[in-house]
């Protein structure tokens, strides 16, 4: 039984508390400037690369460097020798070659520098947007993980983690707590450098047989050619580029369709016998011909065709290579000969020219648009892909084999596959073991037997120690952002699989918010909230039992809607600004407790996780009580749940219960608020406790008193009537009568 007094420290600590949350959100080192670094536009576009990026950080020993050349794009850096200019190496922009999402769904935008060997010489991080990075860990664990790539080959097979047993693998250390981030990270400076070690030359790479097609020649339908993937679609919506404002989110901002034509069969079923023989008498050797149909808000065309003949909005992609096209490398195509053609306003026929393109490999169409940042409207060049493959029945041998890169999210499920069994089978038992609460509940009012809290301090201690402090898997509000932030913009499953562990909890989570409510999280599996209660049954152990206590009762009903206000706060002002609300989420002490760690901190953080547990050890649970909003957003939809906690009619006018819940989730009338309550289940245990709850109580001494024997207690938590008793008695005798008869 809890005591309700008034504990005179509480206040004062709690208005500690607060202090020290306005001090680590006014404290200028909790923000990391990578994340708030605002580069400029021209950064991607500008001729001169350098004028904009520290190029000379990341190549020490150039004295100057040329303007962006290449595609994808480079600078090369030069140094005096002897009065003459000296090719020293390449430093490139990462978004320029490839675009890598890391775990924000935004590459982190990273400056490498190579020398004439292949060998890197520096790598610069200019901008993030990873929410785990602006967590808190510190830039010193960014810049010690990027110094890895220093003087390491381009060529070579950097992965993270030691101990591969693969020939030329090199084993580079993750960025504890940002492992994902990391992965995303590796592929980003590793393929970078690797493709314009191609183009440049230092690598040579691997010579591609020229395609020879089969002798097919059928007549297609396009239903037919587009489920083969013959003819592919991309698709580009007015809210893909930030333009939804415009009001046109009907009409798709590009809708393009386009395919292969110098395959006889796609030819022939596109453009007829008579047209596909004389486009085929047109092209030379290495000579490709693409169609194109669109229609959308804008023209696939693009504005610098009309000034100098340069298609400016698509472009041909194949492994590091580009190919861009100019009036001369575009037909007319008035007409396409399948009668289920969907309906466009322009089309056309380009060539690419180019001995370099092998249509037997995977390629991708790119459509180019100015994208404009949701949050601070400034405008980005953007590319939005789509791989087209030919059907392995059009080649000779079939299609060749292609070694793809792997997702950093499939590596992170690959890596952790014995940690995700054994993380599944603690939810499971978790799960099976609240779904026996009945049970365990009359099991536990027997002889005072503890078949629940035994339990509840197993999966407290596991919650802690394994998916906290090992897994790191403890879910956030700013999950719930990015959440949102999805479903409005554009959902991302590769963003929210990158982290196993988070994107298990999180559907456990959810179903079980919908079967029983968010006690069984956040009152079992927390590992926040887990830490808070062990600190309080501690303080007992220690001697502190006599100075815990709770808040009175009109307090904490008061007090309880900060944490509502707290979440609709963090979710409004990430509408305004996403790098806001990440920073204002540092109400969450999570990341400095278990995802960074508290020798990571600066002190406002390590003050405010101090602040908290020196009011756990004499309150029980106060941050999940009312401050978190995490366990606010998984409050609202718990009023929805399938299964609540059972309740007597009686317990309109006992207080039993209530007096000993310590989550004040008991109102004078009996009735359990389950938005907040956490399943302790310490007021199931008196429900069925004959010398515990009031009504039984009574009812057992009436019939002690009366000489009369105590029967059991039904599912209902009453005592089964006498009367009862002895009717099934007689009538078990009477069966038993009849049977010997």
């Amino acid at each position: 039984m809890k005591s309700t007094s008034h504990c005179r420290c509480l206040p004062q600590l709690a208005l500690a508390l607060w202090m020290v949350l306005f001090v680590l959100l006014a404290a200028p080192q909790a923000r990391a400037s990578m994340y708030d670094t605002q580069l400029p536009p021209e950064l991607s576009s500008a001729p001169d690369l350098c004028a904009y990026a520290p190029c000379s950080e990341v190549m020490p020993a150039a004295k100057r460097f040329s303007v962006r050349k290449g595609m994808p794009a480079y600078v090369e850096a030069y140094a005096d020798e002897n009065g003459k200019q000296r090719i020293v190496g390449y430093v490139f922009l990462s978004t320029d070659v490839v675009d890598i999402p890391a775990y924000s769904g935004k590459p982190v935008i990273t400056l490498i520098g190579m020398d004439p060997r292949g060998i890197i010489t520096g790598v610069r991080i200019l901008k993030h947007s990873e929410p785990i990075l602006l967590a808190g860990i510190p830039e010193s664990a960014l810049t010690k993980f990027i110094s890895q790539y220093i003087g390491k080959s381009a060529a070579a097979k950097l992965e993270i983690g030691h101990g591969q047993n693969e020939d030329g693998v090199v084993g580079l250390d993750a960025i504890s707590g940002a492992t994902v981030t990391a992965i995303a990270e590796n592929q980003v400076i590793a393929q970078s450098a690797y493709e314009i070690g191609k183009q440049v030359g230092i690598f040579k790479p691997t010579a591609k047989p020229r395609a020879h097609f089969t002798a097919l020649r059928e007549q297609l339908d396009w239903a037919a050619l587009q489920k083969e993937g013959s003819v592919q679609h991309l698709v580009v919506q007015a809210a893909d580029i930030g333009s939804g404002d415009r009001g046109d989110n009907v009409q798709p901002y590009m809708d393009l369709y386009f395919g292969y034509l110098n395959v006889p069969t796609i030819g022939v079923s596109l453009l007829g016998e008579h047209g596909y023989q004389r486009l085929m008498q047109d092209l030379k050797q290495d000579e490709h011909a693409l169609f194109i149909i669109a229609s959308g808000q804008v023209s696939f065309k693009g504005s610098g065709f009309v000034r100098g003949g340069i298609y400016d909005r698509i472009q041909v992609r194949q492994d590091a290579g580009s190919f861009t096209f100019r009036d001369t490398d575009y037909q007319n195509l008035y007409h396409l000969q399948p009668a289920d053609v969907p309906a466009f306003k322009e089309s056309g026929i380009f060539i690419i020219r180019s001995a370099h393109f092998n249509p037997a490999w995977p390629w991708q169409l790119s459509f180019l648009a100015n994208k404009v940042d949701e949050q601070t409207r400034a405008k980005t060049f953007a590319h939005f892909d789509q791989e087209y493959w030919l059907p392995a029945r059009y080649l000779e041998g079939g299609r060749p084999k292609v070694q793809r890169p792997q997702a950093a999210w499939k590596k992170a499920w690959a890596a952790k596959q014995l940690e995700i069994i054994l993380f599944v089978l603690v939810l499971v038992a978790s799960a099976a073991l609240y779904s026996q609460r009945d049970k365990l509940a009359r099991a536990s009012n027997r002889k005072h037997k503890p078949w629940i809290s035994i339990p509840r301090y197993g999966l407290w201690i596991v919650s802690v120690g394994f998916i906290g402090l090992y897994l790191k898997a403890q879910p956030s509000i700013t999950q719930v952002m990015t959440w949102f932030h999805s479903l409005i913009h554009q959902w991302k499953w590769e963003l929210f699989l990158s982290d196993p562990f988070i994107f298990i909890f999180w559907w456990f989570m959810i179903a079980t918010v919908f079967i029983w409510g968010r006690g069984l999280f956040c009152g079992w599996l927390c590992p926040f909230g887990s830490l808070q209660h062990l600190a309080f049954k501690l303080a007992q152990v220690i001697g502190l039992k006599r100075f815990q206590r709770l808040l009175p009762k009109t307090l904490h009903d008061k007090l309880k809607w900060i944490k509502y206000g707290v979440f609709f706060a963090l979710l409004g002002v990430s509408f305004y600004s996403m790098e806001l609300a990440e920073t204002l989420a540092e109400v969450e002490p999570f990341k400095t407790t278990f995802l960074v760690g508290i020798w990571n901190r600066s002190w406002p953080f390590v003050a405010f996780v101090g602040v908290i547990f020196g009011i756990a050890f004499l309150s029980e649970r106060p941050y999940c009580k009312y401050i978190c909003p995490l366990g606010a957003g998984l409050a609202l939809p718990t009023k929805f749940r399938l299964f609540g906690l059972k309740r007597k009619q009686e317990c309109q006018t006992c207080h039993a219960c209530a007096a000993g819940c310590g989550s004040h989730a008991i109102d004078a009338q009996g009735k359990i608020d389950q938005k907040e309550c956490l399943l302790c289940l310490d007021c199931m245990v008196m429900y069925y406790d004959d010398h515990a709850c009031p009504p039984l109580v009574k009812e057992r001494k009436t019939r002690e008193k009366d000489g009369l024997p105590l029967t059991a207690i039904d599912a209902k938590g009453y005592f089964i009537p006498i009367e009862n008793v002895r009717r099934n008695l007689a009538e078990k005798a009477k069966a038993v009568k009849r049977e010997a008869a």
